[in-house]
């Protein structure tokens, strides 16, 4: 059985072992509460000996006992909210290889291992609305707690909790009276497991990232649009380990944008710190390239094809490309994950994190925001001019195709620069963006064409080409050819669009 998602929202609350039961309905809006279901619920929680998981508040168990028996992982994803992904029983401490997929990213080589032990007597009561429909589940929880290593006593406490199932968050406004009436207070932890592990309960490892504000400081701008890159390398992490449709895209994305915020903003930062996490960033962007190159030429290539005459789409027109694109994507994905299981990985999540938590800032970082990213933007405006007079006086042929490739590397450092500081200068700083965007794009069609022509051409070369697979192929290359005539005539017309906007006027 393939493991299951869903959403869980719940809120719980702390309660004297021998209070009775609230007057459930009595809570506004529940008109029916179902006869009372009992379970014992035996349960072993596990984490690294760090507890990596505990200071994300991620929670990793196996569950026996009750109706949703197995392996629960749960990720925080809002106020009261956590992602909560299901596999089978399996083996009692072999954490199934669908879950350990979302965990590496947090765990970083460590080994998971168990650290308590839990069981619940659950008295589930649950609650409907005036429609009949099931609007949550009331738990009456009596627990034992024991931590595996040892360190403390078992514990023994009741709480209660509340679980919605088709009911909204306003439910748990409207229970709130009814169960303080009763005796209930919301829950000091936030889960079993903090109570169980008392003073070990690690404290949350939280972005120390500043919002940015037009007078405050300028390093702010940066640890800002910094978080949310490394917040979307581990959002995509375990979707690039499972094979997850664009997952890949999203994670080169995330990694080049961040290693463009420390490229423009590197005055404001120790620059050995800088320069190693650019580094790495750099390597991890060109492993995840390999593959999403691969992948997106294949689809350039399939609708090329598909556009040709039904005599020249022919097998031996598609199988080549097929082999050849499929074998680079096969060979670069397998490259990805090895590549997100080495310790170099591992660390430059750990740099990103510490550079985003304790930024080592030279005195510049601490000047006003809006003038300072003004200038640093503004400078990554003056380089992309400086990089299309250089592509304008180039030499046709590949020297023409490698300064346009440089603009087009320049106008996405400028797009993501911009992107940054969309807060603190609005209008200006998103119209900037746009500009810059769409002479990247413009480009990257570009930069694409001139691959598709490389490819073409080697595949031409193999010997004993049946000629009407030549001839296909020729026809392919003549319509990357005008695509690339096409596109820089676009690029010129687009150019122009940026020329005038810098932030500081």
């Amino acid at each position: 059985m393939a493991a299951s998602e869903e959403v869980e929202t719940e809120r719980k609350y702390d309660i004297d072992t021998s209070t009775p039961l609230p007057a459930l309905l009595d809570i506004p809006g529940v008109e029916r509460v179902a006869e009372p279901v009992e379970d014992r619920l035996e349960a072993v929680y596990f984490d690294t000996a760090s507890l990596a998981l505990a200071s994300r508040r991620i929670t990793l168990r196996r569950r026996t006992g009750g109706t949703d028996y197995g392996w629960h992982l749960k990720i925080p994803s809002g106020p009261d909210q956590r992602h909560e992904i299901h596999a089978p029983l399996g083996q009692p401490e072999a954490v199934p290889e669908e879950l350990v997929g979302h965990l590496l990213v947090h765990t970083r080589g460590e080994d998971i291992l168990p650290i308590a032990r839990l069981a619940t007597q659950r008295i589930t009561h649950r609650l409907y609305g005036p429609g009949g429909e099931h609007l949550a589940d009331f738990a009456d929880d009596h627990v034992h707690a024991e931590a595996l290593d040892h360190s403390r006593p078992g514990m023994d406490w009741r709480e209660w909790e509340i679980e919605l199932v088709h009911g909204t968050g306003h439910l748990f406004a409207a229970a709130a009276e009814t169960l303080a009436r009763a005796g209930a207070r919301p829950a000091q932890n936030d889960s079993k497991l903090a109570r169980a592990l008392g003073d070990s309960w690690p404290p949350e490892r939280v972005a120390g990232t500043g919002r940015p504000r037009k007078k405050g400081p300028a390093v702010d701008v940066v640890t800002a649009y910094l978080g949310e890159q490394i917040h979307e390398l581990l959002t995509h992490d375990p979707g690039v380990r499972l094979g997850e449709t664009d997952a890949v895209h999203a994670m080169r994305s995330a990694t080049r944008r961040a290693r463009s915020a420390l490229a423009t903003y590197r005055k404001l930062f120790n620059k050995a710190a800088g320069k190693k996490i650019e580094e790495d960033l750099k390597w991890l962007a060109l492993i995840l390239g390999r593959a999403r190159d691969a992948e997106v030429m294949r689809e350039r290539l399939r609708q090329h094809i598909h556009d040709l005459d039904a005599a020249d789409r022919s097998g031996p027109v598609i199988e080549p490309l097929e082999h050849e694109l499929g074998t680079a994507y096969n060979a670069g994905y397998k490259k990805i994950l090895k590549t997100l299981g080495t310790s170099r990985y591992f660390r430059l999540l750990e740099d990103l994190e510490t550079f985003r938590d304790d930024p080592p800032a030279t005195s510049l970082a601490s000047e006003r925001a809006r003038p300072t990213t003004a200038r640093l933007v503004d400078k990554a405006a003056k380089r992309l001019d400086r990089a299309h007079k250089a592509a304008k006086h180039s030499e046709d042929g590949a020297a023409h195709d490698a300064a346009l490739h440089r603009v087009r590397k320049d106008a996405k450092r400028l797009r993501h620069a911009a992107e940054s500081v969309a807060e603190i200068h609005g209008k200006r700083a998103r119209k900037l963006a746009k500009a810059a965007q769409r002479i990247q794009r413009i480009l990257g069609d570009h930069q694409d064409s001139v691959m598709a022509r490389a490819l073409l051409r080697r595949l031409r070369k193999v010997p004993d080409l049946p000629e009407r697979t030549a001839l296909a192929y020729s026809r392919l290359h003549v319509r990357e050819e005008r695509i690339a005539h096409d596109t820089e005539a676009r690029y010129r017309k687009a150019h122009k669009k940026t020329r005038g906007i810098r932030l500081s006027r």
